[in-house]
């Protein structure tokens, strides 16, 4: 594996424990899910093949913010309008 092949693969896996700390399920279920995708894909070489994955975690960074954004906006809403919804 190229050495920024490889850096971009721990830049990955970092970014994504980072997220994973407010994951619904619990930051140790994320983890080990985490470690296990990590560790089935440990033996590609191909650098187009090692590309797509990490497109592939980058498209999962994504969906994880959304997912985190709008737990926040919900909570948020419930916050403001709670006092409407009791009169």
């Amino acid at each position: 594996m190229a050495s920024s092949l490889r850096g971009d693969v721990i830049k990955l896996y970092k970014n994504l424990l980072y997220l994973g700390r407010e994951y619904p399920k619990g930051a140790d279920y994320f983890r080990d899910r985490l470690k296990k995708v990590f560790i089935k894909n440990k033996d590609v070489k191909e650098p187009e093949k090692i590309k797509e994955l990490i497109a592939r975690g980058e498209y999962v960074i994504k969906e994880l913010e959304a997912l985190y954004y709008l737990r926040k906006y919900r909570a948020m809403k419930q916050r403001y309008y709670e006092e409407v919804r009791t009169k």
